[in-house]
């Protein structure tokens, strides 16, 4: 089976080509030097040249909330651009099986805990990310919509927090988990006795380690389809991923420390915005599907850090 995974460089893409390599998938790549997703023409012919007999979209511009503060026509525009083309040229080329990468934020800002996949649309937003959120629903509704129509099968998971190796550890750009994770190594490299951290250190998040999330990806879009069926709805299809449990940012912030072996003061600054008060997936549907996770926080933790410290260095850049 040729399959082509966009966005095979990202942590998440990578982590997926890798497992289907593994099982035998003939995996198809393009960088974003080679193909622009971004561009219809030259997603179009790229798709008219090959023949593909699935698609993983996992290409996506992704950030931390500075980020999608900062940048938020970026987000939505470059978002909404890669799902369309993609989705679109993909169906174009006769193209039946898709399955579509989305996020744990296209869930209203005060959703119901956990949040179900029931939750869609039944509220506001978190401000901070609104346009990347809405970017990732219009994908979500895309994919039903084609299989509506066109009787494609075109399926979507919506992970929960990511991290692992492959992450983005920008100072800026990155999101909370690997950004600590270099704020306490430079505070031990550098013998500084305090790191500071945004919001007050009370919202709740849950995290899910990148092969984790491989595995279920690839478990979702294995399933038969009158066995995928089964568990989803036409206008409700998406599947959420996550591990079913939830941490503070404090308490996350001292498991990294713990790991990289910071032993000074953490100072949460009050005046910064905290962002969702908590964000934790139901993964009932999943697991009735017969899949939960296997990497505990800790050890995940500890896994990622080896990958910053061991031969990544340039992951540190910025």
């Amino acid at each position: 089976m040729r399959i082509y995974v966009a966005g095979h460089n990202g942590m998440v893409g990578s982590a997926i080509a890798r497992k289907l390599q593994a099982q035998g998938g003939e995996v198809i790549t393009r960088t974003r030097a080679e193909l622009d997703l971004t561009e219809q023409a030259a997603v179009r012919e790229f798709f008219q040249c090959e023949r593909l007999d699935a698609v993983v979209l996992a290409a996506a511009k992704v950030g931390g909330i500075l980020a999608n503060d900062t940048y938020p026509a970026e987000y939505i525009f470059e978002n909404l651009a890669i799902e369309t083309n993609v989705i679109h040229e993909a169906y174009s080329a006769g193209v039946t099986r898709l399955l579509f990468l989305g996020s744990s934020c296209i869930y209203p800002r005060m959703a119901k805990q956990p949040m179900s996949e029931s939750a869609l649309l039944t509220g506001a937003l978190e401000p901070t990310n609104e346009p990347y959120a809405i970017a990732k629903i219009a994908g979500i509704k895309l994919c039903e919509s084609y299989n509506r129509q066109y009787g494609t099968d075109y399926r979507s998971v919506m992970p929960t927090n990511l991290y692992g190796p492959g992450d983005n550890f920008h100072p800026e750009n990155s999101h909370v988990l690997p950004a600590l994770i270099r704020r306490f190594h430079e505070a031990v490299e550098n013998s500084v006795g305090e790191v500071t951290i945004w919001g007050t250190g009370a919202p709740r998040r849950e995290f899910l380690h990148v092969d984790d999330m491989a595995a279920a990806s690839i478990f979702v879009f294995g399933l038969p389809p009158e066995q995928y069926a089964a568990h989803v709805k036409p206008m409700l299809s998406h599947i959420n991923v996550g591990t079913g449990e939830d941490i503070a940012i404090a308490d996350l912030a001292r498991m990294i420390a713990d790991v990289v072996g910071f032993e000074g003061r953490i100072v949460f600054d009050t005046s910064m915005p905290d962002g969702a008060p908590c964000k934790l997936l139901d993964v009932s549907r999943l697991r009735d599907m017969g899949w939960t996770s296997s990497i505990p926080l800790r050890t995940g933790i500890e896994d990622t850090y080896r990958w910053f410290v061991d031969g990544n260095e340039h992951m540190r850049a910025g």
